[in-house]
């Protein structure tokens, strides 16, 4: 128990080092810049100490569960055992479980990301109920799970990641000519949300150990690699949803 708690205070004093050089920049414009008093201060200094609290038990929740769990999931997922075959005579098409599992975690993970629920909450504030909360988490959803589900058939196949960046950026580069201008920042956007600290560590671990699996494959050139697909097809299915919605209208 002992142990748990020095676990929590390191991480709690490591997390108010991280977060304050931030409020030092807020508080020193606000107050030497501006030359304006802080308005609400024990208000704001409460959030900022229940910011504090979050991150460091959210930090601390990823490295006793999270972590772990990505990693337990992938080597067992990625088990020639499991899969039951041969890996040296293997197919990209006996490998199915492990594209449902990428595509299945990529979205459930991008609905529970906090950054995306953050902007998801604004965008539908702005648009004045325009762009809906779930309307948007879903859109991105998709597109991260295509997108994590199509990095792992690269990994299986060996494929050049550059490849299939460039294509699905010069699809990008087409749908912004033809997407309503008020979605494209925000589709933009909604590509950097998504890999953040709920999805990023189940992915990597996902594509280091599937990697480590499949012969001929490296864990540093083919394990990663699965979040710039998790960042850009989010931007093709937001620019689509909006796509879509403009034409039933």
């Amino acid at each position: 128990m002992m142990d748990v708690i020095l676990e929590l205070l390191i991480t709690f004093l490591q997390t108010i080092k991280d977060v304050l050089p931030i409020a030092l920049i807020i508080f020193s414009f606000q107050l030497l810049v501006l030359r304006q008093p802080i308005a609400n201060l024990k208000q704001i200094l409460l959030g900022f100490l229940y910011v504090i609290l979050g991150l460091a038990f959210f930090l601390k929740g990823l490295e006793q569960a999270l972590f772990p769990l990505g990693e337990v999931m992938a080597q067992q997922l990625t088990d020639p055992e499991f899969l039951q075959l041969d890996v040296l005579t293997a197919h990209w098409e006996n490998y199915h479980w492990i594209y449902l599992f990428a595509a299945t975690i990529g979205f459930a993970t991008t609905v529970a990301e906090p950054s995306l629920i953050a902007v998801a909450i604004k965008a539908e504030e702005v648009s004045g109920g325009t762009i809906s909360v779930w309307g948007l988490r879903i859109s991105v959803a998709i597109g991260v799970a295509f997108g994590i589900a199509l990095g792992s058939f690269r990994i299986v196949t060996g494929t050049p990641l550059h490849y299939y960046i460039i294509v699905g950026y010069i699809l990008v580069i087409i749908q912004t000519f033809f997407a309503p201008k008020t979605i494209i920042p925000l589709a933009y956007d909604s590509g950097g949300v998504t890999t953040s600290t709920v999805t990023v560590p189940l992915v990597t671990a996902l594509g280091l150990e599937l990697a480590k699996t499949i012969p001929g494959r490296s864990p540093i050139l083919d394990g990663f690699g699965l979040i710039a697909f998790a960042s850009l097809f989010p931007i093709i299915t937001v620019m689509g949803y909006a796509q879509i919605s403009q034409w039933k209208s």
